[in-house]
This record gives C-alpha cells, structure tokens and sequence, in this order.
C-alpha cells in the first residue's frame, strides 16, 4: 500500500508517534508533519535513532533466547507499531518454524500494514487483532486470539516502547498485571521503555515534544521500570541498558553510550 493509499483514510495533519518511529529507524511509512516533529526530536535528543535501532534489537534478541533457552513457542505482541523486518513472527520463525504470533494495536494506521504481519511460515500461524492496551479484557477474549494461541501453554508478552505512552492515570502497572496473570507459569514478559534517567532535561524536551503533538508521555527511572517485573523471575542481566541485554558480541569502544541508548529492558519468566 502506497502512503498515497495511507493518506486518504489517516489524518496526516498532526505527528503519529508510530510514524515518528518509523522515521528513526529509516522507514519510508512516514509523511512530512510526522518528519518534523521527528526532526524536533533529533534536535534535542539526538540519540534517538540510536535508541530505535537497540529497541529492534533487543526485541530479536529476547525473542530469540526465548525461544531457543526457554521453549516458548507462542507470543502476544501489543503496540505493534508499523512492521519493520524482521518482525517478532520473522525472529521467532527462524528457530522455531511453528511459533505462533498475535499482533495487536490499536491504532487504525498499523492495520494499514497489517499483511505484512501475517506471512507466516507454513507449520506457524500469525493474526493481527485491533484491540487497545488499555482494555485488556476485550484483548485477551479476541476470538482471534483464541484462534491461535492456547492461554494453557506458555506465551511471551512482548511490550516494545509502549509502556511510555501508558501514563500512570491509566493504571500501566494494573494493566500489565492483567495480561500476564492470563498466561499460565513458563510465560514471559520482554519490556523495553524508555528513561530520562541518564539526562533529564533533554528528555523533559522529548516530553514537551511529544505531549505537544497530542500524544501524552511517560519517560520512567529503572526502578519504576522494574516494577514491572515484581512478580517474576527476571532472567540475566536484569532490567538494563537496551544493548547491554545479552549482546550478540562484546560492546567494543564503537558502542553507544547510555546515554544515546536511554531505554531499559528486561525479560522475566512468570513462576
């Protein structure tokens, strides 16, 4: 589908984060309104596309180690965002041809695109369900869902950059309790999110930012980001830097700083 196809159905008058995001890893689903605020972005904080590049990577990362070390075969990815390969089924897939993946956004623009979540390989299954983290009892009772994932067998909840637009009057903790008080022991939870810890004026700006665009933020400390985890067993190295979670080779002197990365990350096996 051509952006031209986009626009008539979208609004294109005011910046999608979703958009924005694909603007920092270099996509091409993005119109101009989305670039400046993006570009606002960049100007403060230009540790932003560093920042999108190690969210990706830590999603193949955890995706893979859970697959290959823990046996999950079936994940929930919420917050889908415009696909960007590999995506989690693509990952997934690649070690584990009959993983099962539920793609689940709320936002109209990503259902757009929403075929290019659904090429799965033969021996797996994938679907895309329209449905709002902030309900997530009409998530989890999605026939869709129950289509494809059995609620009996371990699931990974996959939540990339999502949490941060999920303010605290609207219950993020509750709401992350919920889903995975319905996935049964052996699940897991892979959070990333990300934190003015390492220099808060510059991500106050980032707020002002996005919060001006229409699109209400909440940047937490790691601390607030680990509560996420309270109630499981979170795996090595804990809640960290985004690419210091289980890098793929030693982090050499070209290696981002913290401070470009500012996202922490954790993965957490439900007991």
């Amino acid at each position: 589908m051509s952006n031209t196809d986009v626009r008539r159905d979208l609004d294109t008058s005011r910046p999608h984060s979703a958009r924005m995001y694909d603007y920092y890893l270099g996509g091409k689903d993005h119109f101009p309104v989305d670039k400046q605020a993006a570009q606002a972005v960049a100007e403060v904080y230009p540790g932003i596309f560093t920042c999108a590049r190690e969210n990706r990577a830590f999603m193949h990362r955890a995706t893979r180690v859970l697959a290959e070390e823990h046996g999950i075969r079936q994940w929930l990815d919420i917050g889908t965002g415009i696909p960007t390969e590999p995506n989690v089924h693509q990952v997934a897939q690649s070690v584990v041809p009959e993983a099962r993946v539920v793609y689940a956004d709320n936002d109209p623009l990503v259902l757009k695109y929403a075929e290019r979540l659904m090429r799965s390989t033969p021996q797996g299954r994938t679907t895309y369900i329209e449905a709002d983290v902030n309900d997530p009892e009409a998530l989890l009772g999605a026939p869709e869902l129950a289509e494809v994932l059995d609620l009996s067998r371990p699931v990974a909840l996959s939540l990339n950059a999502l949490m941060h637009f999920i303010t605290a009057a609207a219950d993020p903790y509750g709401i992350v309790n919920r889903v995975m008080a319905a996935l049964p022991s052996g699940s897991a939870l892979a959070l990333s999110h990300c934190t003015p810890d390492f220099d808060p004026p510059t991500w106050e700006k980032v707020t002002d930012i996005y919060t001006g665009a229409g699109t209400p933020v909440q940047f937490r400390a790691q601390d607030d980001v680990a509560r996420f985890f309270e109630e499981l067993d979170l795996l090595d190295p804990g809640v960290t830097v985004g690419h210091r979670w289980r890098p793929t080779r030693p982090l050499g002197p070209e290696a981002p700083t913290d401070a470009q990365v500012s996202l922490w990350v954790g993965v957490g096996i439900k007991r």
